[in-house]
């Protein structure tokens, strides 16, 4: 991920990229709405099932929100994994219910506005 995480929490980060940059003249992602991509690394997720778990869980929750993801690329990247002593099973519900209450702080706070910058903070940036 070139820029720094929109949003954070201690398993996740979100990542956000503009759809309307061209490249080589034509559109990054040709969709008008919302692209929601997901990056699990075996680093932190060893087993493939627990690695589909979370994938699902992360496709479901951006699909039940109650607002929408504003129109970008959004990339949820795992950072760290869950614990397999508290988590022993990848399909449990204690891991889907913890996955999904981190998901739906990471994705709120991605909602927030972004402060306004003063002309003189802007200009330096």
């Amino acid at each position: 991920m070139a820029g720094a995480p929109v949003a954070k929490t201690p398993h996740f980060a979100l990542h956000r990229a503009a759809l309307d940059v061209p490249v080589e003249g034509k559109a990054l992602f040709p969709v008008a709405d919302a692209w929601l991509g997901v990056l699990l690394p075996k680093r932190w997720a060893r087993r493939a099932v627990t690695r589909n778990a979370i994938r699902r869980q992360i496709y479901e929750v951006a699909r039940h929100r109650a607002a929408p993801l504003p129109q970008a690329a959004w990339v949820v990247r795992l950072r760290s994994e869950f614990s397999r002593k508290q988590f022993v099973s990848a399909t449990s519900d204690a891991l889907k219910q913890a996955v999904r209450a981190e998901l739906e702080q990471l994705l709120s706070r991605a909602q927030l506005p972004r402060p306004v910058l003063p002309a003189e903070a802007r200009d330096a940036v």
